[in-house]
């Protein structure tokens, strides 16, 4: 009987070990899927919702942000540009004046693409190689100031992100987005309660 008290307690001790290193294990595995399911502000950030401040953007200028890992561009545009852009010989050059294409979610769908005419918000994705295009202040791509040109296929965009060459039929895409605040964009949410996510868009 003695002898087989040692051997008894041997072999809890290994049970109890054994299940200890499981849970350890099991745990260990399971810690990366629960942090994933509830990440932190930052990320929830970078991922979900990004904000921008709208009052440090100097008129003629644009700040590019990233939101799901593609360039934002958010450029406030001059009196100039939006008086440029509405002019109808200007606009008979635009492959897509009225953005019929499904490019950009409903309240985006006028002359400036946008909520609020001084800016704009935009993907900054070429729609026909893929390239980031380079933002022009002053005219000289276009006939009109301001605009977008792609280093890479030399398509070209005014400063509404509608294409202005025919290498490709498709504006820049406009990303989901609401004014909070006289100053303050929200890029990732919509305005008006709409349900659109650039899976919808037909091109980028």
């Amino acid at each position: 009987m003695d002898e087989a008290r040692p051997m008894l307690s041997r072999r809890r001790l290994l049970y109890a070990t054994t299940a200890a290193v499981g849970a350890a294990g099991f745990g260990a595995a399971a810690w990366p899927l629960l942090a994933q399911m509830n990440p932190d502000a930052a990320t929830r950030a970078r991922g979900d919702v990004l904000e921008v401040d709208l009052a440090a953007i100097p008129m003629g200028t644009q700040r590019v942000v990233r939101w799901h890992n593609r360039p934002i561009f958010v450029t406030r545009r001059t009196p100039a540009m939006l008086a440029a852009m509405q002019e109808e010989a200007f606009a008979r050059g635009l492959l897509d004046p009225r953005s019929d294409k499904r490019q950009q979610p409903s309240y985006a769908r006028n002359w400036h693409r946008s909520l609020d005419p001084a800016y704009a918000v935009l993907v900054g994705v070429c729609t026909r190689c893929g390239c980031v295009p380079t933002y022009f202040a002053e005219a000289g791509i276009l006939p009109v100031p301001g605009g977008y040109g792609c280093p890479c296929c030399a398509a070209r965009y005014d400063p509404a992100g509608r294409t202005f060459s025919g290498i490709t039929e498709y504006n820049l895409p406009v990303p989901p987005h609401e004014i909070v605040a006289p100053s303050r964009l929200r890029i990732g949410r919509n305005a008006a309660s709409e349900l659109f996510t650039l899976e919808s868009v037909e091109r980028i």
